[in-house]
């Protein structure tokens, strides 16, 4: 199987997000998706997961939303058409909210689409970096359209992206996505601008920010919203202690399943890699199965295993690490081997720091009970500790350190 994020304006966005690495990829084109490379995407997508249960059709920008509404309603009708019984077509649809009103909210409720908004967390925050082609802060509209799409009764998440402005505010943030925006999903991503052969802008969160972002928020995440708050980060690096495996690309032990599809058809290994050295051909001659299969391509997804330092296949980590994204590869690990992630440091803060409560899940959910048991452990056993009793939550404790 093979995801394929489709890009129906390229490059073209109404925002000028200071830190987007897709607004230089303008010299690519600025034409828009054609219906005949619509079709063929979601045909083909449709096809390649036959027998499958589910299959995803994606959007994302540029702004996919300047595409307008009736696009998106043929993309709809011709992923029933070519679904066959039995498969449940999945669509979800990444935006920054400025152009959302009812209808669209309406639209996506109505063909359950999955919405993912941009939103880096409060007024100020969000504002530093996220303006429009003007110069002008984006935050109010983004709100509007947050609850636009709860009064339609759209499910959404929230896609904050994590830096100078916000990487020291980490409780600030979850708890306004929580507690004012009323989120049930979020997701963050770390921003690595790379400046040389190994710098990073300022606007970049560093190692040791990262991972002591993410910690805050997980103490607290741990203590009293398992269940009712999903975090994509958490869930899939419960999946590793679980032994099944990162559901986030980024932390898999090699990557490949999902490219990116610009206007004309053309195929690129992966969002991160829009260039040049990386198309892979295009669905209106080649076949997007044979694309994803094909030796370029599979070199590619194997090269990040291939690529890894000796300082990562020995790290305790690895398992839910796996050296991160190749694209934030450009570090010297401690022996002087090339190839270190610039964010390894955070990724040791935090894997290491989730390491007991994540036993303590995995465990749990082994025994066929909820997750969000750990919540209730991990009160009672600090509440022993408190009054210096012997604690019996401690065997409960144990129990998920294998």
């Amino acid at each position: 199987m093979f995801h394929v994020m489709a890009k129906p304006t390229g490059a073209i966005c109404n925002l000028d997000c200071k830190y987007c690495f897709f607004l230089s990829k303008e010299e690519l084109g600025r034409e828009r998706m054609g219906a005949d490379v619509q079709e063929s995407y979601i045909r083909q997508v449709v096809e390649a997961a036959k027998g499958a249960p589910s299959v995803t059709i994606a959007w994302q920008g540029g702004e996919p939303t300047i595409m307008g509404l009736d696009f998106f309603r043929r993309a709809v009708a011709l992923a029933r058409k070519y679904a066959g019984p039995g498969t449940t077509v999945e669509h979800t649809f990444q935006t920054n909210g400025t152009l959302l009103d009812e209808e669209w909210c309406r639209f996506f409720a109505d063909n359950r689409i999955l919405a993912g908004l941009s939103l880096d967390g409060p007024r100020e925050i969000h504002d530093a970096y996220r303006v429009d082609k003007g110069g002008r802060p984006t935050f109010e509209k983004v709100m509007r359209a947050a609850r636009l799409l709860q009064a339609a009764g759209a499910e959404f998440n929230i896609l904050c992206t994590v830096h100078a402005a916000n990487g020291n505010r980490p409780l600030e943030v979850y708890r306004f996505f929580r507690d004012e925006v009323r989120a049930k999903y979020l997701q963050f991503i770390p921003i690595v601008e790379r400046v040389g052969e190994a710098g990073v802008t300022d606007r970049s969160v560093g190692p040791e920010q990262w991972g002591r972002f993410l910690n805050a928020i997980f103490d607290e995440w741990v203590r009293r919203d398992v269940g009712r708050v999903y975090v994509q980060h958490f869930d899939s690096a419960l999946a590793c202690w679980h032994g099944t495996g990162a559901a986030l690309c980024i932390h898999q032990e090699t990557c490949g399943q999902a490219m990116a599809l610009m206007p004309n058809g053309d195929v690129y290994s992966c969002d991160h890699y829009v260039e040049p050295a990386y198309l892979l051909g295009n669905i209106m001659r080649d076949s997007l199965v044979e694309i994803a299969a094909s030796p370029k391509q599979v070199s590619f997804g194997l090269d990040k295993q291939d690529g890894l330092p000796r300082y990562c296949q020995e790290c305790s980590v690895r398992f839910a690490c796996q050296g991160e994204c190749p694209k934030s590869r450009f570090l010297t690990a401690p022996d002087g081997e090339a190839g270190l992630n610039y964010l390894c440091a955070g990724h040791k803060l935090f894997f290491g720091h989730i390491d007991r409560p994540m036993r303590m899940m995995s465990a749990l959910v082994r025994e066929g009970r909820p997750a969000a048991e750990v919540m209730g452990m991990l009160a009672e056993q600090e509440r022993q500790r408190k009054m210096g009793m012997p604690t019996r939550a401690r065997a409960a404790w144990e129990v998920g350190r294998g």
